[in-house]
């Protein structure tokens, strides 16, 4: 099996595994509120899969009040909104996304299939000429655009992996290029 390929599928893997997981938080905070309080720094319950954009400190990313760090990328010079997701083996947009940051949908060449949270989707191998994300900076990184099942872009490890170290802690997600 290409390289290419087995990247493909542990990304989407991952990416619906992230997903299906923030689903499964929400759900239980809207059933019972009060559940979630002693696992997350967080006292309000969480009421969506979308989170608020956290406010960035220091170059550091916030947690959000749902216990996902939530990042606003710069790619290709256009602003992306990544969950970000160590478990994800490449950076994932999806097609709304890679559509704004002035990708051809149409263009790409659809030649992988993945399982994500919505079932079999198909992807597409890009290269993104820049990723920065609280001031760490990358060129060149390795992305797929999923074509369904994404609710949102993923940060994953074709970016974090790259970093010269990321470090999360309760409260804040310190990225070093």
């Amino acid at each position: 099996m290409p390289d290419i390929l087995r990247f493909a599928m542990v990304a989407v893997v991952a990416a619906a595994s992230a997903v299906g997981s923030a689903e499964a938080v929400v759900l239980l905070a809207d059933q019972h509120p009060g559940a979630l309080r002693a696992a997350t720094a967080e006292t309000a319950p969480v009421r969506s899969a979308v989170a608020p954009t956290p406010v960035l400190q220091g170059g550091a990313v916030m947690k959000a009040g749902d216990g996902h760090f939530w990042a606003e990328g710069e790619v290709n010079g256009g602003r992306v909104r990544f969950l970000v997701d160590t478990g994800a083996t490449a950076v994932a947009l999806t097609p709304e996304d890679a559509q704004r940051l002035g990708i051809d949908l149409q263009g790409l060449r659809y030649g992988y299939t993945v399982v994500t949270a919505g079932g079999r989707a198909r992807a597409a191998s890009v290269k993104l000429a820049s990723v920065s994300v609280a001031g760490a900076r990358l060129t060149d990184v390795d992305a797929l655009v999923i074509e369904k099942g994404l609710d949102a872009s993923l940060l994953g490890m074709s970016y974090l992996g790259r970093l010269s170290s990321f470090q999360a802690t309760r409260q804040a997600l310190f990225l070093r290029p």
